[in-house]
C-alpha cells in the first residue's frame, strides 16, 4: 500500500508505514504519515474545522470562501498569494495553514480511493492556498511529495523526481522524498542519480538498512550502463573517424593506440 503524508503532530516519534514497507528502519524526518483510519476521518474532521474556524469551508472546491476565497478555478495565483503574505495578520496565516491541511486531506482520501489526476489537483490547490513563507513550508513540502507519489502511480516518474525535488529545496532532509525521487530514477534506468539519493539517505540515518542494500544492488547495473554508453560514444566517434578518414582511403582501424606502461600516456601508430 502506498502511503501518503498526512497532518504533523505530537504523535511525530511514530514509526511510519511507508518506511516499514521500504524495509528502513529511519527515525521520523519531521513529518507525519497517516493510517488507514485516519485517512477515513479526514473528511469528518475538515467539516468541523471549517465550522469552528467560521470560515464557510465545506471544501468541495477545496477553498475557504469569504476574504481568502480563491480564483475561479479554486487556486491561488503566486502573485495573489505574496499580496496575502504579505496584507494578512497572524490569526489569517493560522487560517490559511488550516484551510490548506483541509485540503491536503481531501486529496489523501482521493488518493485512497485512486483517484490520483483528482487528488493532483487538492495537493496543487493547498500549495497555492498555503501562505507563502517558512510558516507553510511543512503542508507545502508534504503536498509536493505526495503529488510526488501520485505521478509515480500513474507512471510519470520524470514529473515524480521533479515534485520531490520541490518538497526537497523546501526541506533537504526529508527522508521520503528522497526515497521516492531515488525510485523514481531507478524506474528511468537513471541509476547514478538513484544510488546518489540512497546514499543521502545513508548520510541522515546510517542505519538504513534498504539504502543500504539498494546502492549495493544498483552498482552492477550503474557500471554496465556507463561501459554501454561509453561503446556507443567510442562507436559514434568511430563512425565519423571513418566517414572523414575514408576520403582519403584509410580507416581509424589505421591507427593504433599504444599505453606506455611507464608514465600511462599513449601514442597513436599508423599501420597500413
Amino acid at each position: 500500500m502506498a502511503v501518503i503524508e498526512e497532518e504533523s503532530s505530537s504523535e511525530n516519534d511514530r514509526k511510519s508505514p511507508e518506511a516499514a514497507t521500504a524495509g528502513a528502519s529511519y527515525n521520523s524526518d519531521g513529518y507525519e504519515t497517516a493510517s488507514d483510519t485516519e485517512l477515513q476521518e479526514d473528511a469528518a474532521e475538515t467539516e468541523n474545522r471549517c465550522r469552528s474556524n467560521g470560515t464557510d469551508a465545506s471544501c468541495v472546491n477545496g477553498v475557504a470562501h469569504g476574504e481568502d476565497s480563491a480564483n475561479a478555478n479554486g487556486v491561488f495565483t503566486t502573485e495573489e498569494s505574496l499580496e496575502k503574505a504579505e496584507s494578512i495578520g497572524p490569526e489569517a496565516i493560522e487560517k490559511a495553514l488550516m484551510a490548506a491541511n483541509d485540503v491536503k486531506a481531501e486529496g489523501n482520501s482521493l488518493f485512497r480511493s485512486g483517484l490520483y489526476e483528482e487528488a493532483l489537483l487538492k495537493y496543487a490547490s493547498a500549495i497555492q492556498i498555503a501562505p507563502e513563507g517558512s510558516s507553510s513550508s511543512e503542508v507545502r513540502s508534504m503536498c509536493f511529495a505526495n503529488s510526488a507519489m501520485c505521478f509515480f502511480k500513474l507512471g510519470k516518474y520524470e514529473e515524480t523526481i521533479k515534485e520531490c525535488t520541490k518538497a526537497l529545496e523546501l526541506n533537504s532532509d526529508y527522508i521520503k522524498a528522497i526515497l521516492r525521487r531515488a525510485e523514481a530514477h531507478e524506474k528511468l534506468e537513471n541509476y547514478e542519480e538513484s544510488m546518489a539519493d540512497m546514499k543521502r539517505i545513508l548520510e541522515l540515518d546510517p542505519s538504513n538498512d534498504h539504502a543500504r542494500k539498494t546502492v549495493i544492488r544498483l552498482k552492477p547495473l550503474a557500471d554496465e550502463k556507463r561501459e554501454k554508453m561509453k561503446e556507443e560514444m567510442i562507436g559514434k566517434l568511430k563512425e565519423m573517424g571513418n566517414s572523414i578518414l575514408g576520403r582519403f582511403g584509410m580507416s581509424v582501424d589505421n591507427f593504433k593506440a599504444v599505453k606506455d606502461p611507464n608514465t600511462g600516456s599513449y601514442s597513436i601508430s599508423f599501420q597500413r
